[in-house]
């Protein structure tokens, strides 16, 4: 047989790791605290959330590469609600965040060009730029700082960078990009010539702050695309569909709008009755955002109730989204922690390493699941934990 070759885009070792073989050999016989797919944990949708998908009008084919001027006009009325008016013109649909993201990456890059990525951060960038024939190289958030930007760790990026991509907030850190330095950077974008890719999908859950510093949609200064998507805006993650809201300065905004729009044509990609369903799905989702966020909120202070019973153990402040960092004195490895905690203590958290975190010692908390479900999976994060620094 003639050898198969593959895409060096592909990674060649694709086998499960030791954690995930662990979860199958538990057989589900654990509190997950690692979920994040909201339709799982148990949230009261209302019962007339769904129905728009069936409107006649999804029957009919007459598909707009941006996508339809109604749904779109939708998310120009939600990004005026938290603070950020934009033109509908202004906005591309998608049929997720992972795909606005590769639209970008080949607006933006020719292969072999790179991104600047956050670390730590969600592990998906380096699979989509990778896909795209493009480098994702990692920039590091200052956990001293509250895991803040350092800027000074930009002046040595390569002439090959072409974007900047930040999460805000950030995805699982919680943390949020001050106003001094989202000013700083997208001067820094406008003086490099790089364009600026801002994550803001967990922008409508604050948790730890009296109030979400300004969306980057308001950007002017240089050419900005911020995203945002029903996936955790609506908790719907199986409609598959989001945004790209397309900012800065008129002439470089309408060149890149022209462009997406050509990329967009080629794909097609987001479904008719779900354009149509989006004014009804984001009026009706601020129901089930308003329930993630009490429990989020609740969660959260149930976990440092719990964790302050072990000195050594701390939860640094999160400042928005669905995810809780656990810090703790690295005795060993983190994988053999985080087994132990599967199957010794029957819970499940994710490792650091997971994230790119800057050394082990880090553990991260899904703060979805059912209040009860959560204590009890807190607890025995506890108990495990107590254990292990009492073996250390």
């Amino acid at each position: 047989m003639t050898q198969l070759i593959f895409s060096r885009r592909v990674p060649d070792q694709l086998a499960p790791n030791r954690i995930t073989i662990a979860r199958q050999r538990c057989a589900g016989n654990f509190i997950d605290l690692t979920v994040s797919n909201p339709t799982e944990c148990r949230f009261d949708y209302p019962p007339d959330l769904l129905p728009p998908l069936a409107e006649p009008a999804g029957l009919s084919y007459r598909p707009d590469p941006l996508g339809l001027v109604w749904a779109r006009e939708a998310v120009s009325a939600l990004s005026g609600e938290l603070g950020a008016p934009v033109d509908p013109a202004h906005i591309v649909l998608t049929a997720s965040t992972s795909e606005a993201y590769t639209f970008l990456f080949k607006l933006l890059c020719d292969p072999g060009d790179a991104v600047l990525v956050p670390t730590p951060s969600y592990p998906l960038f380096e699979h989509l730029a990778r896909l795209e024939g493009v480098r994702a190289l990692p920039y590091a958030l200052c956990e001293e700082g509250g895991w803040s930007l350092d800027l000074d760790e930009f002046s040595t990026a390569p002439p090959e960078v072409k974007a900047v991509v930040i999460v805000h907030p950030n995805n699982p850190t919680g943390s949020l990009v001050r106003e001094e330095d989202a000013a700083a950077l997208e001067s820094l974008c406008a003086t490099r010539g790089w364009a600026l890719i801002a994550d803001e999908v967990f922008y409508s859950f604050p948790l730890e702050t009296a109030s979400i510093p300004r969306s980057f949609a308001r950007c002017e200064s240089t050419l900005t695309f911020t995203l945002g998507g029903l996936s955790k805006l609506a908790a719907l993650p199986q409609l598959k569909l989001a945004w790209i809201i397309t900012s800065g300065p008129p002439p470089a905004r309408r060149a890149a709008l022209e462009k997406l729009e050509f990329i967009a044509d080629t794909f097609l990609s987001v479904a008719t009755p779900v354009q149509h369903a989006l004014p009804s799905l984001l009026q009706h989702g601020a129901r089930v955002r308003d329930q993630i966020r009490h429990r989020c909120r609740h969660n959260l202070a149930e976990l440092r109730r719990l964790l302050a019973l072990l000195p050594a153990v701390s939860v640094p402040a999160v400042e928005g989204g669905w995810s809780a960092v656990v810090r703790v004195p690295s005795l060993g490895s983190e994988e053999d922690l985080i087994l132990s905690l599967l199957e010794q203590f029957g819970v499940a958290v994710q490792p650091g390493y997971f994230f790119e975190f800057p050394r082990d010692g880090y553990l991260v908390v899904s703060l979805l699941p059912t209040i009860d479900e959560f204590s009890l999976g807190a607890q025995r994060l506890a108990a495990g934990l107590g254990t292990w620094l009492g073996a250390g």
